[in-house]
């Protein structure tokens, strides 16, 4: 094993956005930890997984000797799943993100990389928004008080492989090849700025450069584009055959155009160069769903 760039706890590194950050870690040399409430599929030769919960203060603990660096993206990322349910989401969000910074301080982390989101900035997400932003000035607290250095990843729109049905375009690809129809509870107006998971996860391992420590970072794709262009991409990929329904049903925790509103944060913003092609990535993603399609219905 590799460790000469040092070792690297990743909580929540079994899931879509830190399994992708875990491989490129690895590739850049460090000795990379996944920690997470179940075996990561997509761990690779040379990583460490241990299953284990961020409640659990004493395996935390445990895990978090002799590392230099820790990344979390453990907690609830399904924002309706979060915001539906706030007892858990502050338990598993909030107090996890606590435990993880006070250890981290204890065995005197070199810097913690917290995964936010751009909803941040927005009055939308409901208590989603809510942890995120208590868990970023957590991270800004642990600092000032205890010295104890951050980088806040605001993520924007995600999508690409080891997604799960809470990511909207893995949803509407899974729907539209499972039943050849897309339900889009919207007008089809909505923006985005969608990002491949491939490219986010090269910035998010690009961000332990000095210049981001104590930063808020912004990553997000560089063009904006519309839900109704997003599913007509996607319906003509699948040669036509996919009936589109846009049911203008409001969204109650989503934005619309922009997840900004009037909050003082500021933050630098990456955006990727060179990116992964919309189109190709889409593609690559129809393929992965269509196999798995094709599995459950054996």
């Amino acid at each position: 094993m590799n460790t000469k760039m040092g070792k690297i706890v990743i909580f929540g590194g079994s899931g879509f956005v830190g399994s992708h950050v875990a491989d490129n870690l690895s590739e850049k040399g460090f000795e990379v930890v996944i920690y997470d409430l179940k075996d990561s599929p997509y761990i690779r030769s040379g990583q460490t997984m241990i299953v284990g919960d961020v409640l659990d203060e004493n395996k935390v603990d445990e895990t978090l000797k002799d590392a230099s660096y820790v990344y979390n993206f453990s907690g609830i990322a399904d924002l309706d799943i979060a915001s539906d349910n706030p007892q858990k989401s502050i338990e598993n969000n909030i107090m996890g993100h606590t435990i993880i910074l006070e250890k981290s301080r204890h065995h005197e982390i070199k810097r913690v990389v917290f995964a936010s989101s751009v909803y941040v900035y927005s009055k939308h997400g409901s208590f989603y928004t809510i942890c995120k932003q208590t868990c970023e000035h957590l991270c800004e607290e642990y600092q000032r008080k205890y010295n104890l250095d951050y980088t806040i990843l605001r993520y924007g729109s995600l999508y690409g492989p080891r997604a799960q049905m809470w990511n909207g375009v893995y949803r509407y690809l899974y729907q539209a090849i499972k039943e050849g129809k897309i339900d889009y509870p919207g007008s089809g107006d909505e923006k985005r700025r969608y990002i491949h998971v491939f490219d986010a996860a090269r910035l998010s391992a690009d961000v332990l450069d000095e210049k981001y420590k104590n930063q808020c970072v912004i990553i997000t794709g560089n063009v904006d584009l519309s839900s109704r262009d997003l599913l007509t991409m996607i319906r003509e990929m699948l040669n036509n055959k996919t009936d589109v329904q846009f049911t203008n049903k409001e969204f109650f925790h989503h934005y619309t155009l922009t997840p900004y509103s009037f909050i003082p944060k500021m933050g630098i913003q990456l955006t990727p160069n060179p990116s992964v092609d919309m189109g190709e990535g889409l593609l690559g993603q129809i393929e992965e769903i269509y196999k798995k399609v094709n599995n459950e219905n054996k």
